[in-house]
């Protein structure tokens, strides 16, 4: 039987493991009695914890939220994963978290034993992030937006637009979505009677909140897509639908997800492979990225891309050819002119949503 004391701290770690655990289930984990139990939730309590507990059949313990943070009790993994997304917090792109995360960082790697350090550590000098940075968020404005969601209460805020009018907005906020480099907040607008997407980052919330609300479904039922495919009609100089002949599945792996959205296609609609709505600043960064892939593909929009890879098609057509004889053919159009290695960035810089 355990001491006491260790007994406790089990008995914790249970009770913040998931929301709740009947007398039976607790006494088979510990190796004790019910009655033991109950003791031990009682000197819990003793000593500050809010738990909470019913009888009958459906009865048990929950562990609630007291005035103070109880200490967190992890096995190896979950304090692995914890290190590991507080380093990413620390240069991440909410506004406001990176020295508190630092602190929290400093305060769990104290505690971690030597072979948890180092495997963290070990990690952490492996890896080098080449995420570009996006706007910063405000971390309120984030938990504002994620309490109105989870409340399902309608969200009044002040909203900067691309063209910098502002303009006063209520909605019913369904999901936020974090590309990697910028937040969006998915919400149904009553005033225009549609859904909308918002740039977290151009949000200033209201208080208090609106009345509640019975959630919607949006459009297609996944948020996700429906946020980086109109994402990547405003977010690019030049939005593309670009039909891959491969299956969605052997090209996924080469197209990070915020560098356009991948669905696809129905091969009974005698259309092979899949489509990727995607698009970038310059239609050179666009072509070089598409040939990148590796697979055959059909232009669908815009033209100027079709146009663009005809004249890419030509100049690679010429220099396959061999040297010109007065060597101004294989020039080609002097403002398409680009360095390769810029071509080569082009996947790199269509991770921009």
């Amino acid at each position: 039987m355990l001491e006491t004391s260790v007994r406790l701290l089990r008995l914790l770690s249970l009770l913040q493991a998931r929301p709740g655990w009947g007398g039976a289930e607790l006494a088979e984990r510990l190796d004790v009695t019910t009655r033991t139990v109950r003791n031990d939730v009682e000197r819990l309590r003793i000593l500050g914890y809010e738990i909470h507990s019913a009888t009958g059949t459906a009865g048990g313990y929950r562990l609630g939220a007291g005035t103070a943070m109880p200490p967190l009790l992890l096995d190896d993994e979950e304090a692995v994963a914890v290190s590991v997304s507080l380093h990413a917090a620390a240069s991440g792109s909410v506004t406001g978290i990176e020295e508190t995360s630092l602190r929290a960082l400093a305060k769990v790697q104290r505690m971690l034993p030597s072979r948890l350090r180092h495997r963290i550590e070990a990690m952490r000098a492996a890896t080098v992030s080449v995420a570009g940075r996006g706007p910063t968020v405000d971390a309120g404005t984030l938990t504002t937006i994620a309490a109105a969601i989870r409340d399902r209460e309608r969200l009044r805020f002040d909203y900067a637009g691309h063209d910098g009018t502002a303009s006063l907005r209520e909605v019913e906020p369904h999901r936020l979505v974090h590309t990697g480099r910028r937040w969006y907040l998915l919400a149904w607008d009553g005033d225009r009677d549609d859904w909308r997407t918002f740039r977290a980052d151009r949000v200033r919330p209201r208080s208090p909140n609106g009345p509640r609300f019975t959630p919607r479904t949006p459009p297609g039922g996944d948020a996700a897509a429906h946020v980086m495919r109109g994402a990547a009609s405003t977010a690019y100089r030049h939005p593309a639908r670009v039909r891959l002949h491969a299956p969605a599945e052997a090209v996924a792996d080469r197209i990070p997800p915020a560098a356009g959205l991948l669905t696809p296609l129905d091969p009974g609609d005698g259309a092979a492979g899949c489509l990727l709505e995607t698009g970038s600043e310059s239609l050179h960064d666009l072509a070089g990225f598409l040939g990148s892939l590796g697979v055959p593909f059909t232009v669908l929009e815009p033209p100027a891309l079709r146009a663009h890879l005809r004249e890419l098609a030509a100049r690679y057509a010429a220099a396959a050819d061999g040297p010109a004889a007065d060597g101004a053919a294989a020039d080609g159009p002097a403002e398409h002119a680009e360095p390769a290695e810029k071509a080569q960035e082009a996947p790199r810089r269509l991770s921009g949503i």
